[in-house]
């Protein structure tokens, strides 16, 4: 079924920007063109996310990825998307070591996907970066809270903001990346209540994923919300199609046709009309 656009005026992190507690930002991961350009009409921010790494690669977490690969993948998502806002994640090791570090390796990540901006993970401690991209012209999506980068120094993945302490920080962290310019800011993995007041008290869009109905859009793994993804379901997953078994259906019914020579039939080939057939296999023959 096709789904109308809300409208077809391109999304910009300027635009998006301006939607605190407007209208909510609709956001999904796009990973490759054809996701892009099925997701285009109804998204308004594609995130070509670093966890490509566990959905695409079949790693265990996000550190693995390189900036070539984020470059690809970004590059392939802004081919299929005319109308919703693509930005890029920056990979573990791209730009913490430094402002310069993270506006060379930003740059390049603009220049050779086309995208319209970058996002890092971290609080407070990025701060001094996000005003540094942002003020050489470089669009910054922040993102707190549960930070998957790091997955080493937190303990794992575990929701943030549980205690007074973490939900102090996870308020700091906040309201320095908004002060820094980050058009938006991912909340993500954090307590309802913390989430919440994140986004009451600072003035740019919160983004939540597994956060607060409250924040200004929502996002969520593509495939995690149409069933392609591995057994496990996030908490603050809702499935809204199980595609892995049409998927394995189709194969099932593929494998069927082409066992029994079923497939391919007359208009499936170029030349002559008519195929003659070999006989079917018998049962034993296909063991």
């Amino acid at each position: 079924m096709s789904v109308a656009a809300p409208d077809s005026k391109k999304r910009t992190p300027a635009e998006l920007a301006r939607r605190k507690s407007g209208a909510p930002i609709v956001a999904l991961t796009a990973y490759s063109a054809a996701m892009a350009r099925t997701l285009d009409p109804i998204a308004d921010l594609l995130l070509v996310g670093d966890s490509l790494g566990m959905v695409v690669y079949g790693f265990d977490s996000t550190l693995p990825v390189t900036l070539e690969m984020m470059i690809a993948h970004g590059a392939a998502a802004v081919r299929g998307a005319t109308r919703a806002c693509v930005i890029v994640d920056m990979p573990f090791g791209t730009y913490q070591e430094s402002p310069a570090q993270a506006f060379k390796n930003a740059a390049r990540i603009m220049a050779e996907t086309g995208c319209a901006g970058i996002k890092i993970e971290g609080g407070e401690a990025m701060a001094d970066t996000v005003r540094f991209l942002v003020e050489r012209g470089i669009p910054v999506l922040g993102h707190i809270g549960l930070q998957p980068q790091s997955v080493n120094v937190i303990g794992g993945f575990r929701a943030q903001g549980r205690n007074e302490a973490e939900a102090d920080r996870v308020m700091a962290d906040a309201r320095a990346i908004a002060k820094a310019g980050a058009f938006a800011i991912v909340i993500e993995g954090t307590n309802e209540p913390v989430a919440r007041r994140v986004t009451e008290a600072i003035p740019v869009p919160t983004i939540g994923i597994g956060a607060s109905p409250a924040c200004d859009g929502q996002i969520l793994v593509t495939e995690d919300l149409v069933g392609l993804s591995d057994g496990h379901k996030p908490r603050f997953v809702k499935r809204y199609a199980e595609l892995n078994q049409a998927v394995a259906a189709a194969a099932a019914a593929y494998a069927e046709d082409v066992r029994t020579r079923a497939f391919p039939g007359p208009e499936h080939c170029y030349g002559p009309s008519t195929i003659e057939r070999s006989p079917k296999p018998t049962a034993s023959q296909r063991r």
